[in-house]
């Protein structure tokens, strides 16, 4: 499922990063890549507050859409 769909306070593992070569690169800077645990911490209207290693980032929904996670 994509990350914008999960539950807020759940652990994911992140299956698959679907965006463009750019997309995934940043996302891989923020330590975002396929086998990393990652929580949605706060949902709004077009943002998420998520936690990547102990970390938080702000991201919007269409950048959530290209990440792929599984329970």
């Amino acid at each position: 499922m994509k990350l914008s769909q999960v539950d807020k306070g759940i652990t994911y593992i992140i299956k698959t990063l679907n965006g463009n070569e750019e997309i995934n690169s940043f996302l891989f800077t923020l330590g975002c890549f396929e086998g990393e645990k990652i929580s949605v911490i706060k949902k709004t209207y077009s943002n998420l507050i998520v936690n990547i290693k102990g970390v938080r980032y702000g991201i919007d929904n269409k950048l959530a859409d290209t990440i792929e996670v599984t329970k």
